[in-house]
């Protein structure tokens, strides 16, 4: 990325994080597909390794975990055998208090990465926390083999009702209601919620335009994808005020003292 000055890359980046998708940016900059595939791919690779170093010996009280569908591609039933692809799951874990995105991971909704993501969550922690998930499976062997007793785990079941006749086919079905169910020491019962992680759900939708769906932004390969999730959480981190805590997240959760730019992140590239 030598050759391209760096009041582009910055623009790019900016573009980036904001939701633009690939071809939107080659317009807007007047650069091509290639150099700012390249620059994601570079920018990413820098922001996995600053998260790996950075984001250690966090000091969390309370945890939420959750995993957000996307698919690289094609969808699973449309994948052609000769390609590599299909239901891709983003996990995702956030600090309810600081809002800081300890972990995440990109896979199948299955145990073995469930292993990993909570594996890393756990090393990256400090203290014995309050973690909340939803009601999936895989989290259950997961947390107990990775924490044992040292920590207070519950899951938040949501119950739906059933679908309207006279909706939509896109529009999911009503939750009626909520159950909580302590599964392991004394998780508190006012602070058993997954608010935080599904907000962050949302944010990923609107500010990642390969999350976006029913549209051709998704991502057609899987390392692409991963970078283009490790640039949205280390901006999300590290660069972006969060408007309830008038810091960065990393700031909150004291990682950092001050804000960083894009213009930083883009001199981590070597």
């Amino acid at each position: 990325m030598n050759r391209l000055p760096l009041e582009k890359q910055i623009q790019i980046i900016n573009l980036l994080v904001e939701g633009n998708s690939l071809r939107s940016i080659t317009r807007i900059t007047g650069t091509s597909i290639n150099t700012v595939t390249k620059l994601l791919v570079d920018i990413g690779k820098v922001c996995v390794k600053y998260h790996d170093e950075n984001v250690i010996n966090v000091t969390s009280k309370r945890i939420q975990c959750d995993e957000i569908w996307s698919f690289v591609y094609a969808k699973k039933k449309n994948l052609p055998e000769n390609k590599v692809g299909g239901d891709l799951w983003t996990w995702v874990g956030i600090d309810a208090d600081t809002k800081l995105v300890i972990s995440y991971a990109a896979g199948s909704r299955d145990y073995e990465t469930a292993c990993l993501f909570i594996q890393d969550i756990a090393g990256r922690l400090q203290n014995r926390v309050k973690l909340t998930t939803d009601g999936h499976g895989a989290y259950l062997d997961a947390i107990d083999e990775t924490f044992g007793a040292e920590i207070d785990y519950a899951q938040l079941i949501k119950i739906y009702g059933n679908k309207p006749q006279d909706d939509t086919k896109y529009s999911p079905p009503d939750c009626i209601r909520t159950e909580k169910r302590p599964i392991t020491g004394k998780p508190e019962s006012k602070h058993i919620s997954t608010s935080y992680i599904e907000r962050q759900n949302l944010t990923m939708r609107m500010q990642m335009r390969r999350f976006t769906r029913l549209t051709n932004a998704f991502s057609k390969k899987i390392e692409n994808h991963y970078y283009a999730v490790a640039l949205h959480f280390m901006y999300y981190n590290f660069c972006r005020i969060h408007k309830t805590l008038r810091v960065t997240p990393a700031m909150e959760a004291g990682l950092t003292k001050d804000i960083m730019e894009i213009e930083d992140i883009i001199k981590l590239i070597k």
